[in-house]
């Protein structure tokens, strides 16, 4: 498939995504991550309706709240299983697992990077 070969996602290092930028970037890296995974998935399914700055305000505007951020993070892994059904693949991705993840030291960010590089990779690596 010629689609698969052009996805618009990026493959990251899931342990750069996770720790090592927010890390060093005291946290802004996430929020850059963030709404780069939504335009990436956005483009893939060329959805002129897809959220791409919404989760990100949600993030940084409402994430006080506590709720907000959680229904955003999960949102985010209902469309990285969207986005793995539009670019071919077998939906792996579980939001309910990335979700209870990020209450062990937020590996839901390393779980959805280690997800959206399935996409990047193709359905020839899946």
């Amino acid at each position: 498939m010629t689609t698969a070969l052009a996805t618009p996602i990026k493959p990251r290092n899931p342990v750069l995504v996770w720790l090592v930028w927010p890390l060093l970037t005291l946290g802004i890296y996430f929020l850059v991550w963030y709404y780069k995974i939504h335009k990436e998935m956005a483009e893939l399914r060329r959805d002129p309706e897809a959220p791409v700055a919404g989760p990100l305000l949600v993030m940084i505007l409402l994430s006080w709240t506590g709720i907000a951020a959680l229904i955003s993070f999960w949102r985010t892994g209902t469309r990285i299983s969207q986005s793995q059904q539009a670019a071919g693949l077998e939906p792996t991705c579980n939001p309910l697992f990335g979700f209870l993840l990020n209450f062990v030291f937020g590996l839901g960010i390393l779980y959805y990077q280690l997800e959206l590089n399935k996409i990047a990779d193709g359905p020839a690596a899946a």
